[in-house]
């Protein structure tokens, strides 16, 4: 009886295959990516394990158990990278979480659509700008020659080099991402609000409600799904600061706190040949971040009953 339900199954199962054959052909390619890029190379994962070196290759070069992630917790750099990478994400979470959603709310309460439609393209298209024009421009409204010292100088102040301080580098590579990225991510709280019933608008105008009674009590119910989907992939990923912009916008003056995980792994990795240390230094971050996404994860399902999985 068992076996036959499983040959129905896949009876019916490679029916629907042949049935929907050009939607898994458009599949196919994605499928392909993410098996080559992705799945493909967990395979040399066990590097990490081992004292890898090109001549023995991976199988031949000798088991060492968790030595390297032993010598990374005891580097005197570990706490610096783990630190300055922690606060660069948290900081960006907390102010670039909340303002694409405030800029979704202000665009849907506008009642010109002429004016939500550009002001729409405005915002979103700093998005298009690669990472490394977006730090060549901040190079260069934040040189003593630049914006900023043409504006000091107005004011009868000397300009100085803001990005050879430790303390200013945090904000500029925080704030630059939100001005990059903030108009991108509110057109998905936009589709959200798209889907909202306009019934429940006018019943709240009658009822005398204003404009922000109907985005505390209409608008913010209506996506706090999503915004507690996005919460739990950017809290899943709050180990992976982005390394090309951290490492275009550092200099030896303010390595101090721009030295964040990603930019060790590389200097350690690929300038140092330190492959094995390096490959422990990814995984150790890969694995914070999926036992930190399944954390935030089980929080979200338990107090709001809206998860990933």
């Amino acid at each position: 009886m068992k076996n036959t339900e499983q040959h129905n199954k896949r009876t019916r199962l490679s029916q629907r295959v042949l049935k929907n054959y050009e939607l898994y052909l458009f599949l196919l390619p994605a499928v392909v990516l993410i098996f080559c890029f992705h799945y493909l190379p967990i395979y040399g994962v066990q590097i990490a394990f081992k004292n890898f070196t090109l001549a023995k290759g991976i199988w031949g070069s000798p088991w060492v158990g968790l030595d390297q992630f032993f010598r990374f917790f005891r580097a005197f750099q570990s706490r610096v990278v783990i630190t300055n990478t922690l606060i660069l994400s948290v900081y960006g979470i907390l102010v670039g979480f909340p303002l694409p959603i405030v800029l979704a709310l202000m665009m849907n309460t506008m009642g010109s659509q002429k004016f939500k439609r550009s002001l729409q393209t405005i915002t979103y298209m700093p998005y298009f700008i690669s990472v490394v024009v977006l730090v060549s421009m901040i190079n260069l409204y934040l040189a003593p020659t630049g914006l900023y010292g043409q504006i000091a100088r107005a004011f009868g102040v000397e300009p100085v080099n803001i990005l050879n301080f430790p303390e200013a580098f945090r904000h500029v590579y925080v704030w630059s991402g939100v001005w990059q990225g903030m108009g991108w991510s509110s057109i998905i709280y936009m589709a959200a609000l798209s889907s909202v019933d306009p019934a429940m608008y006018e019943a709240a105008t009658i009822d005398g409600a204003n404009k922000f009674q109907k985005i505390v009590h209409i608008d913010l119910p209506s996506i706090a799904p999503t915004c507690i989907i996005l919460l739990i992939l950017s809290a899943g990923g709050i180990l992976s600061v982005g390394f090309e912009k951290a490492f275009l916008l550092q200099n030896s003056l303010n390595l101090s706190r721009s030295e964040v995980i990603n930019t060790y792994v590389y200097k350690v990795g690929l300038q140092q040949a330190q492959y094995s240390f390096s490959t422990a230094v990814g995984l150790f971050n890969n694995i914070i971040n999926f036992a930190i996404l399944n954390i935030v994860n089980f929080i979200a399902r338990k107090v709001g009953e809206t998860s990933l999985f």
